[in-house]
């Protein structure tokens, strides 16, 4: 897999042409929906199989699997495009392996009211799929927003493993500290939740639970410890896993990078797995910023590796980008969120050359617009091939377990196609198809 950065004139024929590829294949393996509208400082990536065949009359992709010693899975995995169809045509040119280099877990996080289609693509290149659909209410009572059932069994058919996703956030991301408090401290509430959680668990086809931990810092690790150890034992006697997903507030403070310094040796011991993710949401009330930072996630790393195993954490990857108006008013601004798609339309429409901040491993553009003939500056950050890259890169180094893919409701090929062809992707459970 190589990873190429649009330069001017480029188009896609000059650039299969340049790296000796079909230029069908380019357009699939990035997801290119603006052929003749490439933006100077786009990154596209070039996949290269080890082994292809074209379709044979008479052939089928069960008869196809069969013969190369393949799952359906993979066959749908190395060909996505074969999801949005019944048939396969004679002549056509299917991807049957890849030189993959390692082994990876994919933790991906959706809402049940994920697209259909978007969700039958995705579900090859998962290991664990996490329902975002329940939150803790008042009354310490589990809420949830839609029946989740069918996604549940869509999951399991795929060989995904579903876990019931469970916070304390808004529908708006905005965490509740008080309920947090009450909670954490108070016994009683810490047993009603622990039967509710095990109550749902029960009655559905969930394999286990992603518990979104919100607001945890040195102070109070203690009462989260205590109540995840109470949890922990009775999810594990009943056969169900336990995994955390944690916001670690990576920020830069007086030109140092800080977060929570956690008692990770403790943590890892009560759970199946600890996943590491700024999540996102549709507004950003904070300066203009990367959307992720390769340096502060690093950091982060090198002191967990030190109290927890490897093969225990994962590293989020937050698909989204935000723009911001200038000058940023830490009262009255707030940035809008993009999907990575809508970013490059944007960068196209007004003319834009992406840049790319080498500390942070993300791109970003600005741009102006006019209000009645008075200019006002923007300047959207994002993610790219890049970013994506340099995170799988530090799984790889660091001997970690995965990656979580922050969110899944648009389906997003490029980041998709990198993983694919550089890693096998773990499943845990057989497949239905």
């Amino acid at each position: 897999m190589e990873i190429y950065v649009i330069q001017k004139g480029d188009t896609i024929n000059s650039i299969a042409d340049k790296f000796g590829v079909s230029a069908n294949r380019l357009i699939h393996d990035n997801g290119l929906e603006l052929l003749d509208n490439l933006v100077i400082g786009q990154s596209i990536i070039i996949t290269y199989p080890s082994q292809t065949y074209i379709v044979q009359e008479g052939d089928s992709l069960s008869s196809i699997a069969e013969a190369f010693g393949i799952t359906l899975i993979e066959l749908l995995r190395n060909n996505s495009f074969l999801s949005d169809r019944e048939y396969i045509y004679p002549g056509e040119t299917l991807v049957i392996r890849y030189n993959t280099t390692s082994k990876v877990t994919v933790n991906g996080y959706a809402y049940p009211f994920i697209n259909h289609n978007t969700l039958i693509k995705s579900l090859p290149y998962l290991t664990y799929l996490s329902i975002f659909n329940y939150r803790l209410s008042e009354e310490v009572e589990i809420m949830t927003y839609s029946n989740d059932t069918e996604m549940i069994q869509i999951a399991k058919d795929y060989g995904v493993v579903p876990l019931m996703m469970l916070s304390s956030l808004s529908p708006f991301g905005e965490p509740n500290i008080e309920l947090l408090f009450k909670v954490l401290n108070n016994k009683e509430y810490h047993d009603q939740l622990v039967k509710n959680i095990l109550k749902i668990l029960k009655s559905s086809d969930f394999h286990g639970i992603n518990i979104m931990i919100s607001g945890i810092n040195e102070t109070n690790q203690k009462n989260y410890i205590d109540f995840l150890t109470e949890i922990s034992k009775t999810l594990k006697d009943n056969g169900y896993l336990l995994f955390i997903t944690i916001n670690p507030y990576l920020k830069y403070t007086d030109e140092q990078i800080t977060f929570e310094h956690l008692d990770y040796t403790a943590l890892h011991q009560i759970v199946d797995g600890i996943i590491f993710l700024h999540y996102v949401w549709s507004t950003n009330t904070n300066p203009p910023a990367p959307v992720s930072s390769i340096r502060l996630i690093q950091n982060l790393i090198d002191y967990v590796v030190k109290m927890a195993p490897a093969d225990k954490i994962t590293v989020g990857k937050p698909l989204i980008g935000y723009d911001w108006e200038l000058p940023f008013n830490p009262k009255t601004s707030r940035a809008y969120s993009l999907t990575i798609a809508s970013a490059l339309r944007l960068a196209h429409d007004v003319g834009s050359i992406i840049q790319f901040d080498e500390e942070s491993q993300t791109p970003f553009f600005q741009y102006k617009v006019f209000y009645a003939n008075i200019p006002v500056e923007h300047i959207v950050w994002f993610i790219d091939a890049r970013s994506i890259n340099v995170l799988d890169q530090l799984v790889n180094d660091y001997n970690l377990t995965g990656s979580g893919i922050w969110n899944m409701m648009i389906y997003y090929q490029q980041i998709w196609s990198l993983i694919n062809s550089q890693y096998e992707i773990i499943k845990l459970i057989p497949s239905n198809l």
